[in-house]
């Protein structure tokens, strides 16, 4: 195995766990403003990490078999949904969706809340398994970064206002975006 292509996916794995994390650091800056104890913090952490890993392996458990059957095309199509999941991301963050934020992450409230910000991950997940990345890797890596983001989202909201949260899911979109682009055009 050669060490820089084995560096090279790691990075890229990481940068696209750091964006697909971005859409939890922004929820979790306006939820930061209600104020939750550190162990709340700590159980919604674990939570979002847990349905980041999981949203992904199913989407490449999915992914997986699409390219054995499909091959080139499904490439193609886990270019296309990458694409499409950017721009989503950016658009989105335009919107003025409170409503998110006003959802209690406690009981019930936390696994819809974990839910939504992990979505993404079932749609780069299938991208992935398209595209044969390391499952385990892949889901280890998205797991831990978004797990440590809703944490520094979560305890920055305790400290500052909203302002950051827009900015944050317009980057992310934007490195889905690249990523997408990557795939439809191999350089």
């Amino acid at each position: 195995m050669d060490i820089t292509a084995f560096l090279g996916e790691i990075i890229t794995l990481f940068i696209m766990a750091f964006a697909l994390g971005m859409d939890a650091f922004s929820v979790g800056l306006g939820m930061g403003l209600i104020q939750l104890r550190l162990k709340q913090i700590l159980t919604i952490g674990i939570t979002i990490g847990l349905f980041h890993m999981w949203m992904p392996l199913a989407g490449m458990m999915i992914g997986h078999f699409l390219s054995d059957t499909f091959g080139a095309i499904a490439t193609y199509l886990g270019g296309g949904l990458l694409l499409f999941l950017g721009l989503q991301m950016i658009i989105s963050s335009f919107k003025d969706d409170d409503q998110q934020s006003m959802l209690t992450p406690v009981g019930f409230g936390l696994f819809i809340f974990a839910l939504s910000v992990s979505l993404d991950s079932f749609s780069v997940g299938l991208s992935l398994g398209i595209y044969g990345a390391k499952t385990i890797m892949v889901i280890l890596m998205f797991g831990i970064v978004s797990m440590i983001l809703s944490w520094v989202g979560l305890l920055l909201g305790r400290k500052v206002q909203n302002w950051l949260g827009t900015y944050s899911e317009v980057l992310g979109g934007c490195i889905l975006l690249v990523f997408g682009v990557k795939l439809l055009i191999p350089l």
